[in-house]
């Protein structure tokens, strides 16, 4: 099976460059299996933030990490959002980073 390409929006790339190293590297390797159609170690499906929205979940260097993407398009992964997690609920900025992206996919495709 082909690695199926991803598609950062916004800022995800730069953001996730900014995770201390080995949660960066654990990233990599975690959407790596995505690329290939294998499920991430540990991950969370929000469908709230948008239908087929998951949640890659890290714990590395004492911090929370995510990474959140969808993948159900047969194009592409597109990763929303990649940010540090500070309480146990996702914040309300966060929340809006991700579902503003998502809509922007979705129409996006549809005017393809």
């Amino acid at each position: 099976m082909a690695a199926k390409k991803i598609d950062w929006r916004g800022t995800s790339l730069d953001d996730l460059r900014k995770f201390p190293e080995e949660a960066r590297a654990i990233a990599g390797q975690e959407l790596r299996k995505v690329q290939h159609g294998q499920e991430p170690l540990d991950w969370k499906s929000i469908n709230d933030w948008g239908s087929g929205v998951i949640e890659i979940r890290l714990e590395e260097g004492g911090g929370a990490f995510r990474v959140v993407y969808v993948a159900k398009f047969e194009e592409a992964i597109y990763v929303l959002h990649s940010f540090q997690k500070k309480s146990q609920k996702t914040s309300k900025n966060d929340i809006d980073v991700i579902t503003s992206r998502y809509k922007d996919v979705v129409n996006e495709r549809r005017k393809k």
